[in-house]
């Protein structure tokens, strides 16, 4: 006749008990195994083309709506830009300034005029033979006040500028873009890094387009002369 053994029933629960315990954290191990194989760590992609042309293009605010730009804007400045108006020639602000800098829009900040480009062409208003680049400024017909134009506009805020005729330089390309002092804010060379314009900087040839490079490498030389 044969013996069968008995056990407490406290030992059998227990050893129930951590079996189970066992099996879940095999489980678990296993879930997240699964997991981290179906989801790879995510690396952050580089900069893009245009996201790199905007660092350069200066700071990018968010534009003004009509009531912050009556707050911002003097009469004259609002006239022109809003409502296409014309400033007095001879007196405005920027007709004889000729300072190294930049010239942005008043009301969006963005790049649109260099002195580098800017002349003395005698009609009273600043003159400029180009803009800093062609895709700032949008150019429409302009058949008011009984003549044929062409009037010029900054193309992200849609700012009355003035107009652009071919009696410019023949030798910087014959055109003559003569632009509302209103309508511009000037940025001088000394302060385009601080205010934002720093990748521009190239356009006086004392400094190249930064890049994710030479912004490095400027920084290791940085700290080797501390």
């Amino acid at each position: 006749m044969s013996t069968v053994r008995q056990y407490p029933i406290a030992a059998v629960r227990g050893s129930v008990l951590a079996h189970a315990a066992r099996a879940l954290t095999l489980v678990a191990g296993l879930s997240l195994a699964t997991m981290s194989q179906a989801e790879p760590e995510k690396k952050e992609e580089p900069k893009s083309e245009a996201a790199a042309k905007s660092d350069a293009a200066g700071p990018r605010a968010p534009l003004p709506t009509k009531e912050e730009l009556k707050q911002k804007l003097t009469a004259v400045q609002y006239a022109v830009t809003q409502q296409s108006g014309t400033e007095r020639p001879f007196t405005n602000e920027y007709d004889h300034h000729f300072e190294e800098g930049i010239y942005v829009d008043i009301v969006s900040g963005d790049p649109l005029f260099s002195s580098k480009d800017k002349f003395d062409s005698g009609c009273g208003w600043p003159a400029f033979t180009k803009p800093i680049n062609d895709k700032e400024v949008k150019e429409l017909a302009d058949n008011t006040h009984g003549m044929v134009r062409t009037e010029v506009r900054s193309n992200r805020a849609d700012s009355h500028l003035g107009h652009v005729f071919n009696d410019g330089p023949k030798d910087k390309g014959g055109l003559r873009y003569c632009i509302n002092s209103a309508s511009l804010r000037f940025i001088p060379k000394a302060k385009m890094q601080e205010a934002g314009y720093g990748g521009l900087l190239h356009l006086f040839n004392d400094a190249k387009p930064k890049t994710e490079a030479t912004a490095a490498a400027a920084k290791t030389e940085e700290e080797k002369k501390k």
